[in-house]
């Protein structure tokens, strides 16, 4: 039996979307795992600006173990195989990924769009600073505050520059995605989706969108999602056992 293979092409463009499932395969906990509950917190308890509001101690805890996590965790293959085709690619390839992990980047993926965020960056609630790196784990009061803002003598508490529930997604991120949609268009253009739900909007659309520009999508999933109907070809398994050996580039 032969097993199907992304043939790309000198002038293919490929955009990848990722999900939770790429990440669980490194040991990343999602809340479904834990029905939709951290230590019997609902989701919007920890993860909406009202949750901020009302607790931020609760909810930098909840980040602070979300980055020891994702520092603890290492990419795995399905990772690694992203990177060595962004390295084939170059700007023919995007990845667009929902997860903060960070596990893309330490796996060598460059030309990436964080579309909820990063655990390593951090904001401001009140100025408009860029979010800027951070690793530290704020377990225990005090919580951190804007030095900018205190310079003015302003009080402000940072913030994960995580995309909550009931927050809008950053538009130049989605306007980066299509810009690339849009250079696709008239070239062998490959849509992959991998480890996603298809549940959750506007990710869930992209699907639709490249299909719109004449790509070719594919879905790797550990079980068929939500919107499997709207892709082509559908693999099932574990993106770490996929991935290595679904993509195949042609020699430069």
């Amino acid at each position: 039996m032969s097993v199907q293979r992304i043939q790309i092409k000198r002038d293919t463009h490929l955009l990848v979307l990722t999900g939770a499932g790429v990440s669980a395969e490194s040991g990343i906990r999602t809340f479904r795992d834990s029905g939709g509950l951290w230590e019997e917190h609902a989701v919007e308890a920890v993860a909406s600006p009202g949750g901020f509001a009302r607790d931020p101690v609760l909810v930098w805890r909840f980040y602070s173990e979300r980055r020891r996590q994702a520092k603890e965790s290492a990419p795995n293959p399905g990772h690694h195989a992203l990177a060595r085709i962004e390295e084939g690619l170059g700007s023919r390839f995007l990845l667009v990924t929902q997860n903060v992990d960070g596990l893309h980047r330490r796996a060598g993926n460059q030309r990436i769009t964080e579309i909820h965020g990063s655990l390593f960056e951090t904001r401001c609630t009140r100025c408009d600073r860029e979010p800027f790196a951070d690793e530290s784990l704020h377990l225990t009061p005090p919580l951190p505050e804007c030095d900018l803002c205190a310079r003015k003598g302003q009080k402000a508490l940072l913030r994960p520059n995580i995309v909550w529930f009931g927050e809008m997604l950053d538009p130049a991120n989605m306007l980066r995605i299509d810009r690339f949609m849009a250079e696709a268009e008239g070239h062998p253009f490959v849509f992959l989706a991998v480890g996603t739900s298809g549940a959750v909007y506007p990710a869930a659309g992209l699907v639709v969108e490249a299909r719109a520009r004449g790509a070719q999508t594919w879905l790797v999933n550990a079980e068929a999602p939500d919107n499997a109907r709207f892709f082509e070809i559908f693999i099932k398994g574990p993106s770490g056992r996929v991935l290595p050996d679904l993509i195949e580039v042609e020699a430069p």
